[in-house]
């Protein structure tokens, strides 16, 4: 899929913006906090029908204004036309819509535009909480697995329930307790079961685009861990409903499971520089981009916000190597160290786009701006 024009009105800093892209490679230019990294989160707002960055629709409006508007006109492989719109007014429910017909669940949007974004607040893939880790999980495998999707979706609001009366100040009876469990035993086996044959289809994928970054220098791994894997998890959640109503809430369950990230035999949040951390990173997200290119049925766009800073001069030339060759579609790229994207250019030839940014308005540069 090619994101041939985007439309986008009054998101974050972005007033008015009208740009048609190339089917390569397109450039993005400019200081911090001029709209580079926007202008990428209203390209994954049209794939996962919210922001990278902030969950909470209505903060993106543009200050002082009422709704903003993202439209994308898209390419599909056979040559489709494909037009996303959405929509949010403050105070109303945004719309979604694919060819001008709206969508009864947003969930059945999520994997018709696959997509990989590479960004600073990867960081928190290794330093943040373990809900980090699961949602990177769940944001590669539900681009390709509806199943996983639907069985995420009635697990969570089967959990949301048993919390509930967790928290109940009156006696609650076993068969109430019960039902929901069940109801989360059955979806999270499945959840279960698809990130343990996600994990292990994986590894060896990441650890062959860890190994061209660094030039073979270190080892890394990953493993997963889940409360599902010691017994049957209607077995393991009954287990723990004393102390769970002690404490008020479901202490364990896939909603608990752990991608632990590894450097060597040991925890890459203890042990990375920030180099080999950043590696880690992009490392990971080439990963999932190989991994959705060979299971989906589209090419995933491709978003690298700033993923040079903090690498030495080696990497950034592996990394260069990779993403000027063959093997990615449509890339999307920011930086505000023109010397970087210059060298990408020199690497990838002719069939490119070059945008200046600056205080929320972007425009085409032409061959003799550069």
């Amino acid at each position: 899929m090619i994101l041939k024009r985007i439309s986008v009105l009054n998101y974050k800093n972005l007033e008015q913006v009208e740009l048609n892209f190339s089917a390569k490679l397109n450039c993005f230019f400019g200081q911090n906090g001029m709209g580079k990294t926007n202008l990428l989160d209203a390209v994954y707002f049209l794939s996962f029908c919210k922001s990278a960055g902030n969950p909470i629709d209505s903060q993106n409006i543009r200050h002082d204004q009422d709704f903003f508007v993202i439209q994308g006109f898209y390419e599909a492989s056979d040559g489709t036309p494909e037009e996303i719109y959405c929509g949010m007014k403050r105070r109303s429910k945004k719309q979604f819509k694919r060819n001008k017909k709206e969508y009864g669940r947003l969930s059945d949007h999520i994997g018709f535009l696959p997509l990989v974004m590479v960004s600073p607040a990867d960081s928190e893939l290794i330093a943040g909480g373990s809900d980090e880790r699961r949602r990177f999980m769940d944001v590669v495998i539900s681009q390709y697995d509806k199943e996983y999707l639907e069985a995420l979706i009635r697990y969570n609001k089967a959990l949301l329930q048993r919390n509930t009366l967790l928290k109940s100040e009156v006696p609650v009876e076993e068969d109430l307790f019960l039902i929901w469990e069940e109801a989360m035993a059955q979806a999270g086996e499945v959840v279960y079961r698809k990130r343990e044959a996600f994990i292990r289809e994986f590894i060896p994928i990441f650890q062959s685009f860890y190994s061209f970054i660094s030039q073979d220098k270190e080892q890394v791994g990953l493993s997963y861990d889940s409360h599902a894997r010691d017994a049957s998890l209607l077995e393991v959640l009954k287990g723990s409903r004393e102390r769970d109503k002690i404490m008020g809430f479901s202490l364990k369950g896939v909603h608990k499971d752990e991608l632990n990230m590894l450097l060597g035999e040991f925890p890459i949040k203890r042990e990375g520089s920030q180099g080999q951390n950043k590696t880690y990173l992009v490392a990971l997200k080439l990963a999932q981009f190989d991994f959705l290119k060979r299971t989906g049925s589209a090419v995933p766009l491709l978003l690298l916000d700033d993923i040079f800073d903090k690498l030495d001069a080696s990497r950034v030339e592996q990394i260069v190597k990779l993403v000027a060759g063959d093997s990615f579609g449509q890339i999307f790229i920011t930086d505000t160290n023109r010397e970087h994207l210059d060298r990408i250019l020199y690497n990838v030839g002719s069939d490119y786009k070059m945008f200046r940014v600056e205080k929320g308005e972007i425009c085409e540069t032409k061959e003799s701006e550069i």
